[in-house]
């Protein structure tokens, strides 16, 4: 292999030195829903930022290694408090790998990094 085909196969392994950093948003929408169809309103929280917002509805959640944390409220006055674990796009790290930054990048940024998709917010039933 020539000295100009090495370096320009170097340079180009440095413009795509993180797969997830390229083809993530930082953002991602997730649906969100109570488990009775009820209406209300939650307020969303990682590291990353504070999002509230009425459900059921798709919320724009920015990508994070910790858990997103949610507490919400029905519209009948209804509580509900919990999570949802961030989970690691394992393909994207092995593209990460493959392309030299050894996930570096995406470590940084949290975008190989992902929340379900569709979440369904439990709330206990209505007393009569």
């Amino acid at each position: 292999m020539s000295l100009n085909k090495l370096i320009t196969l170097f340079i180009f392994s440095i413009l795509i030195s993180s797969c997830g950093t390229i083809v993530n948003d930082a953002n991602i929408p997730i649906t969100f829903s109570f488990s009775d169809g009820s209406d209300g309103e939650c307020t969303f929280q990682n590291k990353r930022g504070n999002w509230k917002s009425d459900i059921p509805k798709v919320v724009y959640i920015r990508r994070s290694d910790d858990d997103l944390k949610f507490n919400c409220t029905t519209s009948d006055g209804r509580n509900s408090i919990g999570s949802i674990k961030s989970e690691i796009e394992a393909e994207k790290l092995g593209a990460s790998v493959l392309f030299f930054d050894l996930g570096i990048t995406d470590a940084i940024t949290d975008k190989h990094r992902d929340y379900q998709r569709n979440f369904i917010i439990p709330v206990s039933k209505l007393k009569e």
